[in-house]
């Protein structure tokens, strides 16, 4: 149960639009959504987070070459995750499975997958939630990196999956650029 659908991309395309090098080449990026949901798995319910993941990231100038959706079982999650990272996607953001539930194993199973983990990610992804409910401090998402990709867990609900990855977009791409071979002077772009 769950599908995958992928959209024809460029081989080794990896760029986003409005980040970019210093001599003024615009570079953008590829991304993947994977939606974990049961219910959406069983056709039970509509998937609302994966689609407005896609529009945010199109909006700042990613290329989605896929989205899935699949069930609440760890081997699914890992396969959708291992599979992005094997087409050599930049970015793959999950949503659901990040919460108390007996089945939400989405971070246990990111964090397995990982090489690396990026631990600031998802620590200001919770500070910023923070400010708007108290009960952010509940998300239990992650993020880490598979080979050249950055996998990052969002919370199920579509509001606040794009309130989490929102604030932190700008870090990503710059983060996304090292990742894959890019400057690496922080230092500079940030003034210092």
């Amino acid at each position: 149960m769950g599908e995958e659908h992928a959209a024809p991309a460029a081989a080794g395309a990896h760029h986003v639009h409005g980040h970019g090098h210093d001599d003024g080449r615009k570079v953008s990026y590829t991304a993947w959504v994977v939606t974990v949901s049961d219910r959406g798995a069983r056709g039970e319910r509509e998937d609302a987070s994966g689609p407005a993941l896609v529009g945010l990231l199109r909006g700042h100038g990613y290329d989605v070459v896929g989205t899935s959706l699949v069930p609440d079982e760890e081997d699914r999650i890992r396969d959708a995750i291992l599979q992005a990272a094997a087409r050599d996607v930049a970015l793959v953001l999950t949503t659901g499975g990040t919460g108390f539930s007996p089945r939400d194993v989405t971070p246990e199973t990111t964090a397995a997958v990982c090489e690396r983990m990026a631990p600031g990610i998802p620590e200001a992804m919770r500070a910023a939630s923070m400010r708007i409910t108290p009960m952010a401090c509940l998300s239990r998402e992650v993020a880490g990196i598979v080979g050249r990709t950055l996998v990052v867990n969002l919370p199920g609900s579509p509001k606040a999956a794009v309130e989490n990855v929102s604030a932190v977009i700008g870090p990503i791409a710059h983060g996304l650029r090292i990742l894959r071979g890019g400057p690496a002077d922080c230092a500079r772009e940030l003034g210092r």
